[in-house]
Formats: C-alpha cells, sequence, structure tokens
C-alpha cells in the first residue's frame, strides 16, 4: 500500500528540500517566501487532509437521535391505521385518507433521513473547497513570479525601458528559476490530491481535478521558456573547429599530358 497512496510526510519533505534550494540559490528573489508559504500551506493542508479521514461522530449521534424522536412521535401520533377501520363503509373515506397522509409521511421522513445521512458528506466538502481556495491562490501566485522572467532578455538585442522590471540576464539562472515555478506548482497538484484520498466525493475528486489541471496548464507555458531559454543557449554556442580528420586531403598536382 506504500506505493498506491500519497504520503504527506514525504510531500512535506518535498517542498521543505525545494524551498533550501530556492534559498541557496535565489536568497534576495521574492520566490524564497513563496516556497516557504508553500511549505507552511503543504503541513496546514497534510494535517486538514488527514482530519477528514475521520467520520463526524456527534453529527452521526445526532442523526440517530433525530430518527429515533421521529420513529417515536410517529408511532405516538398513531398515523399506521388498523386495517379493521378501512372495513366499516363508514369510515372508509378517512380511511383511505388516513392511509394516503401516512405514505407522504413516510416519504418525507424517508427523504429527510437522505438528507441527514448526505449532511456529514456536505460539511466535508465545504471544509476541502475552503482549503482548495487557498491553494488555488497560491498557485497564480507562483504564476505572477514567473510571468517577467521572459527569454527574450537573453538576446543580445534585448532593451530594456525604464519601467522594465528587474530580469534575470544569465540563462542558467533564469532556467532553473523556471523549473523551481515548475517544482512548485507539481507540489500544489499532490497537495491537491491528498483531499481527493482522503474525501471519497465526486464533487470533491471534481474539484481537485480543476487545481491539478490548472497546475499543469501553468507548468505546460513555463516549460515552453525553458525550452526557448535551451535553444537560444545552444544558438549561441559556437561551433566546434573542424578536427583533422575532417579537413580535406590536398589535391596532388596533375601530370602533364603526353
Amino acid at each position: 500500500m506504500r506505493y498506491r497512496t500519497l504520503d504527506p510526510k514525504l510531500i512535506i519533505d518535498t517542498a521543505e528540500r525545494l524551498e533550501g534550494r530556492v534559498a541557496e540559490r535565489f536568497p534576495d528573489a521574492g520566490l524564497r517566501g513563496v516556497a516557504a508559504e508553500l511549505v507552511s500551506l503543504s503541513r496546514d493542508l497534510a494535517k486538514a487532509a488527514q482530519a477528514l479521514e475521520a467520520p463526524i461522530w456527534w453529527l452521526r449521534g445526532l442523526i440517530v437521535a433525530a430518527v429515533v424522536a421521529g420513529a417515536l412521535i410517529f408511532l405516538f401520533v398513531g398515523t399506521i391505521l388498523p386495517l379493521i377501520h378501512i372495513s366499516q363503509a363508514d369510515d372508509a373515506v378517512q380511511s383511505v385518507q388516513g392511509i394516503e397522509a401516512t405514505i407522504n409521511m413516510m416519504i418525507l421522513a424517508v427523504l429527510g433521513f437522505l438528507a441527514l445521512i448526505r449532511t456529514e458528506e456536505r460539511i466535508k466538502r465545504k471544509r476541502v473547497f475552503r482549503q482548495l481556495h487557498g491553494l488555488r491562490s497560491l498557485i497564480h501566485v507562483i504564476d505572477m513570479h514567473q510571468l517577467t522572467k521572459d527569454p527574450a532578455a537573453l538576446s543580445v538585442n534585448f532593451k530594456p525601458t525604464s519601467h522594465s522590471p528587474a530580469r534575470i540576464t544569465n540563462a542558467a539562472d533564469l532556467a532553473r528559476y523556471l523549473d523551481y515555478c515548475s517544482e512548485m506548482l507539481s507540489i500544489t497538484g499532490k497537495i491537491a490530491a491528498l483531499f481527493a484520498q482522503s474525501v471519497n466525493d465526486d464533487v470533491v475528486i471534481d474539484g481537485v481535478n480543476d487545481i491539478e489541471n490548472l497546475a499543469s496548464n501553468l507548468s505546460r507555458k513555463i516549460w515552453q521558456k525553458i525550452t526557448l531559454i535551451d535553444g537560444q543557449s545552444a544558438a549561441q554556442q559556437p561551433a566546434p573547429a573542424p578536427g583533422p580528420a575532417s579537413q580535406a586531403a590536398p589535391i596532388p598536382p596533375r601530370a602533364p599530358e603526353r
């Protein structure tokens, strides 16, 4: 079962390791604070997801008490009429009305019971979406930090204006910065998956899938930038000098014709 479920501890360890890498390479960048916030959020959400696995006992006790009280009231009022009243001609109409009222009350009681049963599911669903809202906001914050990291700034023809943001002019550092952003987005998707693992609910699973799709789409844009950086780096490298084997041998002089 180790490799069939997500381990929250390993996700937190990965986030902490990523924070250390960002702090070592970009100690003064705002991305370091975002990485620290990701670690804090991963700890909080891991605890929240684990708490959702346990049933809400006080709610279940309240449901059982409500069902028992409803059954006692139902029997006390005496809505279930004896069948002998149906055979009496004078009470036939009243018996039919009583049976109809009994059937309606039974239907309403069943619907009310089902509504009480789904109350726990709705409460957990509300808690999940409250946590996912904060995770979605963090994803957009990560995207804002990579927004101005444009590979075009590495071009020799690039001329910044007075309103241009601070740029990373080193291709390796820029690629590493974008790679860190992509890793953060991947971790957010795994944190969201913890809730789908804890709460078996179709609505929750759809919400988690939306978070994962958002993170994947933004990560795909980041990797497009990394591909452009790799392409520019390869184009700027000088061509290797031809070796002795690649040099053409001198053509010997042609003998004069006789």
